[in-house]
């Protein structure tokens, strides 16, 4: 036949575009008398049929019950093999056996139930988080309902902010407002502000609850002179106490709150003690408490030394007592009782010997302090200054004041015969003073356990651990005063505040001769 280029029709081949059916022809014919051809087997069809309807039954029954990751690597073992099995039967045996479509199902079929199981559990988790952040909702409006509003915030922070939530979180901040924490209230306004600070009229709110948090409330809330009043526009008056104007809260002392004040008439700064009978007392106790409370003011009003804090004056007002006192800008000694900030030993000596004259003074006024501690010891650099606070727990030592069987004050500055629960006198004070001097000394207190009834066994009854432990090369007047000071038995120790600061001044002008580093932290 024809094989030039324009003479009959030509066909597309493998061997090329535009073959001569006369070549096409001739090579079919060689193929055939070579045998170079491929043979489809007669049960070749059944073959195909039942790997097919395997790996049919493969994704139906057994994919979905595997692990994403056994899903993947037995899919493609499978695919391997299927793979494999096809070219090693055209390549080696001639055989054509069409496999391609169980691979096809294989692959399309393993895809489609990773989607389906991505879409199902994402479909899942989005339904938890709904019903996740519908627990936290009811549990927060829940607790608001109980008027456990820090554990509703809690709850609400938790929850995606849309307008909802916005709702609720407004009407927390206004619960916030109706109890007058307004601290609080302006967190959860500032809160919100984040997301939407155009919410509603959330910037007044946010303005006003910042005014007010930098105010005080006083009093239970029935809108007396005693409390803040929200005027209108949004201005706040401060309140009073008596004559004196409420500026801002100081912290909590061992009766109730604390409060920075001011006597218009004279400008004074005080601080005013207070304390809300009417809600910290039953009735019943209402009358007793309330003579408890005065009683410690005409106590304490009574001492009058340059080392014991003032008292100006004392009053009831709404079923809020108040002691007004002197305003001391230092801070207390507990800040060096700690190893590494521990003041000098002559500073100390000094500082230590004026309590004890103050308390000497009030010993002679027969007042005992009963909780002489750091804390209770304020302190000014600058000036030097030094003054015994909060007798807050002292009683009058008269026989008809004073009852006996009561423990009161701080565990680890407590005298033998307080733990007992004997009647307490002077010396009690001299031994808390002597604690208190031997922390400021080496960082540590003379008696430490794991627990408060250990702690209480060891002070009653086991010495002191010697000072030299933790600080060598203490001189020794330091170290008889302390263990002095610290004796089990009242009788033994400094019969007199006035004794113990002659004690400390003897010491400290010995010192005077030589030059002491600060103490450091003991090995």
């Amino acid at each position: 036949g024809p094989t030039a280029a324009g003479l009959g029709a030509s066909q597309v081949t493998p061997i090329s575009p535009a073959t001569p059916p006369v070549l096409t022809m001739a090579h079919a014919v060689s193929s055939i008398l070579g045998e170079h051809f491929f043979v489809v087997p007669t049960w070749g069809v059944w073959v195909e049929k039942g790997i097919f309807l395997l790996v049919a039954l493969y994704i139906i029954l057994l994919l979905p019950r595997l692990k994403a990751t056994v899903a993947a690597m037995v899919t493609a073992a499978i695919f391997v093999v299927l793979l494999a099995a096809h070219f090693a039967l055209i390549t080696t045996q001639l055989m054509w056996l069409q496999l391609m479509a169980a691979v096809t199902l294989l692959l399309i079929g393993h895809l489609a139930l990773t989607t389906k199981r991505f879409l199902v559990t994402e479909k899942g988790k989005e339904r938890s988080d709904v019903d996740l952040a519908q627990s936290h909702r009811m549990l927060g409006l829940g607790y608001q309902g109980q008027g456990q509003l820090d554990t509703a915030f809690d709850y609400f922070r938790k929850l995606p902010l849309d307008d909802g939530v916005m709702e609720l979180l407004y009407n927390l901040g206004l619960d916030y407002e109706r109890k007058r924490q307004f601290n609080k209230a302006e967190s959860i306004f500032r809160y919100m502000a984040e997301h939407n600070p155009k919410f509603r009229d959330l910037e007044s709110r946010l303005t006003r609850a910042k005014a007010m948090s930098e105010t005080v409330i006083l009093g239970g809330g029935q809108g007396h002179p005693g409390g803040t009043l929200i005027l209108p526009g949004g201005g706040v008056e401060k309140p009073m106490l008596g004559r004196y104007q409420v500026e801002k809260e100081l912290g909590k002392g061992a009766m109730g709150v604390v409060y920075l004040g001011k006597d218009p008439k004279i400008g004074r700064v005080v601080a005013i003690k207070t304390l809300a009978l009417s809600q910290e007392f039953e009735a019943d106790e209402l009358k007793e408490v309330k003579e408890r409370f005065f009683r410690e003011a005409e106590t304490a009003g009574r001492l009058a030394h340059p080392n014991i804090v003032t008292i100006y004056d004392a009053g009831e007002e709404h079923d809020l007592a108040y002691i007004a006192m002197e305003f001391l800008k230092g801070k207390d000694l507990v800040p060096y009782t700690k190893a590494g900030s521990l003041l000098p030993i002559e500073k100390t000596l000094s500082i230590v010997a004026r309590v004890a004259e103050a308390l000497s003074y009030a010993h002679g006024n027969n007042v005992v302090h009963r909780d002489i501690k750091p804390a209770n010891v304020m302190y000014e650099p600058e000036s030097d200054m030094v003054k015994v606070t909060d007798f807050g727990i002292a009683r009058i030592t008269d026989s008809s004041k004073t009852k006996t069987g009561m423990v009161l004050g701080t565990p680890s500055y407590m005298s033998p015969e307080q733990l007992a629960g004997k009647k307490i006198e002077g010396h009690s004070d001299l031994f808390s003073l002597g604690v208190t001097l031997y922390q400021m000394v080496c960082g540590q207190l003379p008696f430490q356990g794991d627990s408060m009834a250990q702690l209480m066994f060891k002070i009653a009854n086991e010495p002191h651990a010697d000072i030299r432990t933790y600080t060598p090369n203490l001189p020794a007047c330091l170290v008889a005063i302390v263990n002095k000071a610290l004796a089990k038995e009242p009788e033994n120790r400094y019969p007199s505040g006035e004794i113990m600061a002659k004690a400390l001044r003897l010491c400290l002008a010995s010192l005077t001769t030589r030059s002491m580093p600060a103490p450091q932290e003991g090995s």
